[in-house]
């Protein structure tokens, strides 16, 4: 299996927000419907010393996500009637249609509550957009949208080698499901800070 994952390079990210629309589009979604988010993140201060001038710790930073295609998908595992499945060639997470009920256990059980429900009332999700691709090789759009090159896509351990100092989780991003996503972190990463939209991304839970 050549497992396929993303790179997110939060250093550079401006959180303009073009992957998530240009993935709206493709996908023909409906408010509030998204297969990408971002995310986020911020901390700092703005305090005043005697004089009363004011100086800044304050700062931000954008990561966008999308489906891990985790190793240990909590919603394969979770699925009652096995819609769910990990692809044994490309590592992608999809769902049957044909088997899937609705329920949405899967976007209950997944930590970033990533499988979405549709109109026809089924659980849908990011595929790489291997769907359109004449023999199914995945081709992200969100990857092609964004404007400065802040994702990249491929064979994960491909990424891995190539961004050695990346990350398996940011913020609160775990990689308890072993996503397969490295993060490039930003410079302020290491301040903590907090998540700033979790309405937003839905991760009010």
């Amino acid at each position: 299996m050549e497992q396929y994952g993303f790179y997110v390079n939060t250093d550079i990210c401006t959180g303009c927000k073009a992957c998530m629309t240009s993935c709206f589009d493709r996908n023909n979604l409906e408010v509030p419907q998204k297969f990408r988010k971002v995310y986020e993140f911020g901390g700092g201060e703005w305090t005043a010393d005697d004089a009363g001038a004011f100086s800044s710790t304050a700062f931000t930073y954008y990561a966008s996500m999308t489906c891990g295609q985790c190793d240990n998908p909590a919603c394969v595992a979770n699925c009652p009637t096995g819609a769910m499945q990990k692809d044994a060639e490309t590592g992608m997470v999809n769902n049957d249609k044909d088997t899937c009920i609705g329920c949405m256990t899967c976007e209950k059980s997944c930590p970033y509550g990533h499988p979405t429900q549709l109109a026809d009332g089924l659980s849908h999700k990011c595929v790489m957009c291997a769907d359109e691709s004449p023999d199914g090789t995945p081709d992200p759009m969100c990857v092609k949208a964004c404007p400065v090159r802040a994702l990249e896509f491929g064979p994960i351990a491909e990424l891995r080698e190539k961004h050695p100092d990346g990350a398996a989780a940011i913020g609160e991003l775990s990689d308890e499901t072993g996503p397969n996503v490295v993060f490039g972190l930003h410079r302020d990463a290491g301040k903590g800070g907090t998540l700033r939209n979790p309405a937003e991304v839905g991760h009010e839970r």
